[in-house]
């Protein structure tokens, strides 16, 4: 049953992950950010065994480094 639900959480997360990148007027700094927030959601979610909380915590970390990678360099 456990199995099932991780499923289901990661399959809806992958579903919104996929849903942001329709989204073709998005700066390359903001789709940076969503990339990352989706992608830290479900390896947080995975890494400490389908938390929800895991989750919010990957993708505000993901969301982070997705923004600050895509810095402007001048």
């Amino acid at each position: 049953m456990k199995t099932i639900h991780t499923l289901v959480k990661l399959s809806l997360i992958g579903a919104v992950v996929l849903s942001l990148g329709a989204c073709a007027d998005m700066s390359r700094r903001d789709r940076d950010t969503a990339v990352g927030a989706g992608v830290g959601a479900v390896l947080g979610s995975v890494v400490t065994g389908g938390s929800t909380g895991g989750a919010v915590g990957g993708a505000v970390i993901g969301g982070v480094i997705g923004n600050q990678t895509s810095k402007d360099r001048k």
